[in-house]
């Protein structure tokens, strides 16, 4: 790993250490629980988060702060005062999946839950908010530089509500940015890190097949556009895994295939849906390129009208060393040596991605498994979230900004 860079930023240091931090955060511990709760049990879609969006202003007011809205949902606001140090960032949104947790805070709202661990960043960066300012307040010379804080809407949706809190200057002036997300798969006061790319690329293809359908006896006298669209189900897969470097590793998997409504009639329409990801973003671009052209040779022998909907979502996550040395090791003053492990890159795609084509920074996933207890998964209504990772989640923003503005 190579040397931290250089300082920016000039002034009083101030108080380090992970007892100052804790500290702090264990002060207003049992509050960020209500907080969590309350936004758990009231959860808002991707762009709907005006509820949400109240709850983070009024509590950011309340601490003396003076948050600014974003057009529609969203807030930004800034903690200290100088030279604008980092970025840290939140998404606020809920998932449209039914909760089935069995709590006093369950969601309010059907179908609709906190399946994501949004909840958990967003509260964390709350609490990080209210003890950087309360260590603005009281260290003389203040923190030394400002910390900007993005509680992002539309996370889940693509492409992702990051191009639209960036287009409204959110990363102005930004030299770094920092995230986290919740990993059931990793135990509670542990975080998995990795430098270079930790998500993949991730979009959403559709192809619509049309023809002029008719009877199953004579499918050689119209387009025969079941078998058309199988060919299709199965080929293009695998093909495109032909045509591109497989250590781009491009995953195209179907959640969706819907033609006909009779054993013996040729359809007029057909619809396959799914994903395609893949690792780098060589090869989301190769992938661009080719898709078309794959699709209309794989379709064309069966004389049917293709419509192809390739809708680019994300690209990956890559993480640039210094930024993922910096978080490392405020993660380990914090939380110990032994808290940080490598993680694997995951095949899922994350919009923070289009932050760090803007500037260098690093995400983290953060464990939130009951030491021995079960492992769940994220996006599942059962998704089940040990409460002692707020804390920590409002631990590893607040000494990650400390970091950066300490940084020598």
């Amino acid at each position: 790993m190579s040397q931290i860079s250089e300082p920016r930023l000039a002034g009083v240091a101030p108080p380090e250490g992970p007892d100052v931090i804790s500290s702090t955060i264990a002060e207003i511990g049992a509050e960020l629980i209500d907080f969590r709760r309350d936004v758990h049990a009231h959860p808002e879609l991707s762009f709907q988060e005006f509820g949400t969006t109240d709850k983070i202003v009024a509590r950011l007011e309340a601490a003396g702060l003076s948050p600014r809205r974003l057009e529609s949902t969203g807030v930004v606001c800034e903690v200290g005062e100088g030279p604008l140090a980092l970025g840290l960032r939140a998404d606020i949104d809920a998932l449209p999946i039914d909760d089935l947790i069995d709590e006093d805070f369950t969601s309010t709202v059907p179908g609709v839950a906190h399946a994501c661990g949004h909840d958990v960043h967003l509260t964390g960066l709350v609490g990080a908010a209210i003890a950087l300012q309360r260590l603005h307040e009281s260290t003389p010379g203040g923190l030394g530089g400002r910390v900007r804080l993005i509680f992002q809407p539309g996370e889940e949706v693509t492409p992702g509500g990051a191009l639209r809190v960036i287009s409204q200057g959110v990363l102005d002036d930004v030299p770094e940015v920092y995230a986290l997300h919740c990993d059931p798969n990793v135990d509670v006061g542990k975080i998995g890190s990795r430098i270079g790319a930790i998500t993949a690329a991730g979009d959403t293809v559709i192809i619509r097949l049309s023809g002029h359908g008719g009877h199953t006896s004579r499918p050689h006298l119209t387009e025969d556009l079941v078998y058309a669209l199988g060919k299709l189900a199965t080929d293009l897969p695998s093909t495109l895994g032909r045509l591109i470097d497989p250590r781009h590793a491009i995953s195209l998997v179907w959640g969706e295939i819907s033609a006909g409504h009779a054993a013996n009639v040729v359809p007029s329409e057909g619809i396959l849906r799914g994903t395609l990801r893949c690792l780098d973003v060589d090869g989301w671009n190769q992938v661009a390129e080719v898709l078309p052209e794959l699709v209309e040779r794989i379709a064309g022998p069966y004389g049917v009208t293709v419509d192809l909907d390739h809708r680019r979502g994300v690209p990956p996550v890559v993480n640039t060393e210094d930024q993922v040395a910096l978080i490392e090791s405020a993660v380990r003053g914090e939380l110990g040596e032994n808290s940080v492990q490598l993680t694997p890159q995951s095949m899922g795609g994350e919009d923070f991605a289009w932050y760090l084509t803007h500037c260098p920074g690093a995400l983290v996933r953060m464990g939130t498994r009951t030491p021995g207890g079960k492992t769940y998964d994220i996006h599942q209504g059962d998704l089940l979230i040990d409460e002692d990772s707020v804390e920590i989640a409002a631990r590893i923003f607040t000494a990650t900004a400390l970091k950066v503005l300490q940084r020598d």
